[in-house]
């Protein structure tokens, strides 16, 4: 018997964090995707190396590249200590800060420049997964599935609308799984057999070492761009490999409730974003962050707990259906189904209301702010109003989404 431990001492993991993120600006002018907050106290990054962690894979590598120096630093500061003799979680960066500077051409050429470390490893298995999405996952189970199919490559499938498929890289896939096409983006994608629902990459991929090698150096000399979805999936079904879709509805890890299976989240625009954070905070969320048997781990800092000052007539510290990090103060004011990340202080008179705050965030008194997102260290005047006058918002140079939520970017120095 295999069993979950040895799977994951033969595994080492790549995670792909280097992406700018630009449908999440001005939230990712200063901070790579993976970086941005998530849930008050989290980074978006902290969702993948938890998964890898509590899978029992903790020989980790992970690809930075843009704006990389606050990416760097939480990882140090909170994975680099988790590990033992053996086992490491680094961040290996070649730092890039402009807007032009390119240093990985492609997702696989990102594996390919840093493939040494495969190479000099004794991993059976490779998990090369991204950064920047926000899920739960046992990867055990999926390495599971690709060592007993034995497969070359096995690929994290999400099964979607055929209406959502079309923002997607799809698989079609025989009735066993076998992936027998990939098209990116298709405009009539192909349903799997049997049902009215796609297949759609996560990006999230489990090679076994040799055939990773192999395709990679194989790859190296056809593209100057490396791939997966656009060359390396399809180099390997044309040359005939076994290339499985592993279906993540399929995947349970412990204490999972029925409403979070297949819970997968790209988070890759400010809507998507807020509206993400937002389910944390109600009754029964998609996303259960209070499940400690898979728990989300982060740096938690020395910070004291959250504190509600004043309980006089006209002003009471007050927070409702919302996530108050440590270190916050609510100073005779009112926060209301919002999400304040650490160390922020909201003043007295003042009313929070459907937001986020990031870290250190303070707001003075008087100050009305609704459908916001207010980035860290943004200090709010005393008598501002955000999100209750378009114009006024646009006028301080905020920017506005489609659905009304006002961004309140950090000033420059």
């Amino acid at each position: 018997m295999y069993s979950m431990d040895n799977v994951g001492k033969n595994t080492i993991a790549m995670v792909l964090a280097g992406g700018k993120g630009e449908r999440l600006s001005p939230l990712t002018l200063r901070r790579a995707k993976p970086s941005v907050s998530f849930g008050g106290k989290y980074k978006i990054i902290d969702f993948v190396l938890s998964n890898l962690f509590n899978s029992g894979i903790k020989k980790v590598y992970i690809l930075t590249q843009y704006r990389a120096y606050s990416l760097n630093k939480h990882i140090r500061e909170s994975w680099g200590k988790w590990t033992g003799l053996g086992e490491f979680y680094v961040a290996i960066s070649p730092e890039t800060s402009s807007e032009s500077e390119e240093w990985f051409k492609g997702t696989a050429d990102a594996i390919l420049q840093y493939l040494r470390f495969v190479e000099s490893s004794d991993a059976d298995y490779v998990a090369i997964f991204g950064g920047d999405h926000v899920y739960k996952m046992d990867i055990t189970q999926m390495i599971n599935a690709h060592r007993m199919n034995r497969a070359d490559i096995t690929i994290a499938a999400l099964e979607v609308s055929v209406d959502d498929a079309s923002r997607f890289g799809v698989f079609s896939v025989d009735d066993d799984s076998w992936v027998t096409a990939f098209n990116e983006k298709p405009a009539i994608p192909e349903t799997i057999p049997g049902r009215n629902t796609c297949f759609a990459s996560m990006g999230n991929y489990i090679f076994s070492t040799k055939k990773l090698i192999e395709v990679l150096l194989e790859g190296k000399k056809q593209y100057e761009d490396l791939d997966f979805g656009k060359h390396v999936i399809p180099m390997m079904l044309k040359s005939g490999d076994k290339v499985f879709a592993y279906n993540f509805n399929d995947n349970l890890i412990p204490g999972m409730k029925a409403e979070e299976r297949g819970y997968w989240k790209d988070v890759g625009t400010i809507d998507s974003y807020y509206e993400a954070n937002m389910d944390l905070i109600n009754v029964s969320p998609r996303l259960k962050l209070y499940n400690f048997k898979w728990p989300i781990l982060t740096n938690q800092g020395n910070y004291p707990p959250a504190k509600t000052v004043f309980d006089d007539g006209d002003r009471r510290g007050v927070n409702i259906d919302s996530y108050v990090s440590a270190g916050c103060i609510t100073s005779g004011s009112t926060v209301r189904r919002s999400i304040l990340g650490p160390l922020c202080k909201v003043n007295s008179y003042s009313l929070v209301e459907d937001s986020i705050l990031f870290e250190n965030v303070n707001v003075g008194r008087h100050v009305k702010i609704k459908r916001a997102i207010i980035d860290k260290g943004v200090v709010i005047p005393d008598g501002a109003t955000i999100g209750h006058d378009r114009a006024s918002d646009l006028s301080n140079g905020y920017t506005i989404t489609e659905s009304g939520i006002v961004v309140v970017p950090r000033k420059d120095k």
